[in-house]
């Protein structure tokens, strides 16, 4: 029998004895091993009383112990236990019941006794030491894929069972997550995991976990790296022990040392090094042998094909989420009278990226583009494809194409890429002006979007229905535009958010309503942010989720202004004399003269090649983060940059509004087009990026 519960097991550290106890205390059975374990033959044990075992001051200890026999109760405690003439050791005494009793029907039990083996004894009987680091020590710390968690299990089964310390050091390559070189000699490496059982906390001081190193020459750690083959050094005497330390530089190893017999096992998987074991027995303790070093390498064989597939798997681990978070934005941005948050939580633990994106990108005029998708499927598959739409939408957007016709071009893609492999995915774009207060949306798919207005009500917007992207047939994608209150908070988001298995698509979109009430307007946005993902993290089935809640108000009235342009060349010194008072009054001086020769190569532009079309032309100053000059005309034409030659006379506008401006662009209107170029203020941040955690939803996984 073995003791239940807390009492511990005999391994290669301990030695424990057996007796049988009856009712009146007294031992009536006793293991072979007495002799070592308490310094007495089993024959002078038999018959006598069980306080016999320990000093006077334990005896009262002792009968506690045993009165639990009568309780029937298990007890364990530490006491001084006599070991015949070599005085008393510590020994873990445990008393439990049996469930016969003796011949006069009292209670009997078991003591077991259980000392440590001295050190002369330790790591004497090989088969034991074999069975203690093969048997399931490497079931046990081979079951964690964590380079990390691997390294801390190893050392905690060499010792005690092999060596009093041990460390494991590995190359640094292996836990940067990459490709393993066949590196040698001074090969940079990292110490994983230390441990020691003599009570020296020099040890770990002096080579402590997360070290990383390069060992010097003539050192066997170095000779170790070199040969891939194990090192073996019976002891090192004191000389031996200074020169290692002093080739190290590092003093307090030649004190730990000094004495010690040291193995070195190399770590060898698919005939490529990835590090080795250090290990050392402690003066007193029995030397390492030739067949203990064969015991040692049977178990770092072992070892090593555990190291390696925690390699492999951190690598492929590290690799696939490196790809998966690149294909989600880096920051949000938005136009300064638009605030935005987003929130986005992975449906699985392993694969941290799906199929789900979102992006929020400032458009030229105190504009915003505001998105949100879901490609059907999970995992690595869904994120590659996510990453080609998100991509392809963000220059769309650049290139300012509606919201329906950017998400025709995106269905063109979508049906393109399903030639290779059928993809779909549902998508709603979204662009809010902040000047004129107007939002256009079209959606391919996707749920509607919430409107909530400054005092809480709210209301899904009803968006033309088309296909899914990718799906063949169906409705052509429309777009609508609608007017929105100023401070009204817009929120996009993939199903994953209001459905899941136990709940039903129509309960999660009135929950979605009922988290905005009538403190929507001062309401802060993080707060709303984390209400909206409130009680989702429990749920294990859940799908990717993806969320974008921006709070819409509009660009002040004092910062932008316009002017019709009348059709007459006397017009555009009109126009100059707008910009130059429109300028100062906004206290950019400095930048009157560039916004002036700006606004005269455009209006001249338009004039000469809008003439034919319908309608005025405008002019129109925006003061945001950055300054916008843009004219307005009736003709759908784009003009395009060319360099004229020498002997032309025209053809130079565009040349000079792209010498002088940070940036220019066009975009078509449902009147025409607007050219428009934009200048940096001095003193001004032109990008105010939202700014995102190292992954996307990193901070999002608790509440």
């Amino acid at each position: 029998m073995a003791p239940r519960g807390d009492a511990p097991t005999d391994d290669s550290a301990s030695r424990t004895l057996v007796l049988g106890v009856d009712g009146e205390r007294r031992i009536v059975q006793c293991g072979p091993n007495a002799e070592q374990v308490v310094g007495r033959r089993p024959a002078e044990l038999i018959g006598r009383p069980a306080a016999d075992l320990v000093d006077g001051d334990a005896k009262d200890d002792l009968e506690a112990l045993l009165e639990g026999i009568g309780a029937r109760q298990e007890r364990t405690a530490v006491l001084s236990v006599r070991r015949g003439e070599a005085g008393t050791t510590d020994a873990v005494v445990t008393a439990q019941p049996m469930v016969a009793e003796d011949a006069g029907g009292a209670p009997s039990g078991l003591l077991f006794v259980r000392v440590a083996l001295p050190p002369s004894e330790r790591y004497q009987d090989p088969a034991r030491m074999r069975r203690a680091l093969m048997d399931d020590q490497l079931t046990r710390f081979g079951a964690s894929l964590d380079l990390d968690q691997s390294a801390r299990g190893l050392v905690d089964v060499v010792v005690p069972h092999y060596c009093t310390y041990a460390e494991v050091l590995v190359l640094e390559s292996l836990v940067a997550a990459d490709e393993v070189h066949a590196e040698s000699g001074a090969a940079v490496l990292r110490r994983l995991a230390v441990t020691s059982d003599d009570g020296n906390e020099l040890w770990t001081a002096t080579f402590p976990e997360g070290e990383v190193l390069v060992f010097p020459d003539g050192t066997p750690y170095r000779e170790v790296l070199e040969t891939a083959r194990p090192v073996h050094l019976p002891v090192l005497d004191a000389d031996a022990a200074r020169e290692i330390a002093g080739r190290w530089r590092r003093a307090p190893a030649e004190e730990l040392l000094t004495g010690v017999s040291m193995v070195l096992l190399p770590l060898v998987a698919r005939d490529t090094l990835l590090g080795f074991i250090a290990c050392s027995r402690i003066p007193g303790f029995r030397r390492f042998d030739a067949y203990d070093v064969e015991i040692g390498m049977e178990f770092a064989n072992r070892a090593a094909i555990v190291v390696d597939n925690a390699r492999r798997f951190s690598r492929e681990r590290a690799t696939a989420l490196a790809l998966q978070r690149s294909l989600l934005p880096t920051g949000l941005s938005a136009p300064s009278p638009v605030e935005v948050r987003h929130r986005y939580l992975p449906g699985s633990k392993l694969v941290e990226v799906g199929g789900d994106w979102y992006e929020s990108i400032a458009l030229p005029g105190a504009r915003v583009a505001l998105i949100v998708g879901d490609v059907a499927g999970h995992g690595v598959k869904a994120a590659v494809t996510m990453g080609r739409l998100r991509t392809a939408l963000h220059t769309l957007a650049n290139l300012e194409l509606p919201p329906a016709d950017a998400l025709h071009v995106m269905h063109e893609l979508m049906i393109e890429l399903g030639e290779q492999e059928p993809h779909f995915a549902t998508c709603l774009y979204a662009v809010y002006d902040a000047t004129s207060g107007t939002l256009e949306i079209a959606s391919a798919g996707h749920l509607p979007p919430l409107l909530v207005a400054p005092d809480g009500t709210n209301e899904y917007l009803a968006i033309p229905p088309a296909p899914p992207l990718g799906v063949a047939g169906g409705a052509t994608i429309e777009s609508r535009e609608f007017a929105v209150e100023d401070g009204s908070v817009f929120v996009i988001y993939t199903d994953g958010l209001v459905e899941n298995r136990g709940r039903d698509i129509d309960d999660g979109l009135a929950r979605l309503r009922g988290i905005f009430g009538a403190d929507t307007a001062t309401r802060p946005m993080e707060e709303m942010a984390k209400a909206i993902l409130a009680g989702v993290y429990a749920d294990q089935h859940r799908d990717d989720i993806a969320v974008l809640i921006s709070r819409l108000r509009r660009l002040p009235e004092d910062r932008f202004a316009s002017w019709v342009v009348p059709s007459e060349p006397a017009a555009v010194r009109r126009a100059r004399g707008f910009v130059r008072t429109q300028l100062d009054a906004w206290g950019l001086s400095d930048l009157v003269y560039s916004t002036e020769l700006l606004a005269t190569e455009l209006i001249t532009n338009a004039m000469r090649y809008a003439k034919d079309a319908k309608g005025p032309i405008e002019l129109r100053l925006l003061y945001e983060r950055s300054l916008v000059c843009e004219v307005l005309d009736g003709s759908a034409a784009l003009p395009r940059l060319r360099h004229a030659d020498d002997d032309e006379e025209g053809g130079r506008g565009l040349l000079v509004v792209s010498q002088l401006a940070d940036r220019w662009g066009t975009r078509r209107t449902a009147a025409g087009k607007v050219v428009w170029c934009e200048q940096v203020v001095p003193g001004q941040d032109e990008k105010a990026d939202e700014p995102v955690p190292s992954w996307p939803g990193e901070n999002h996984h608790r509440e």
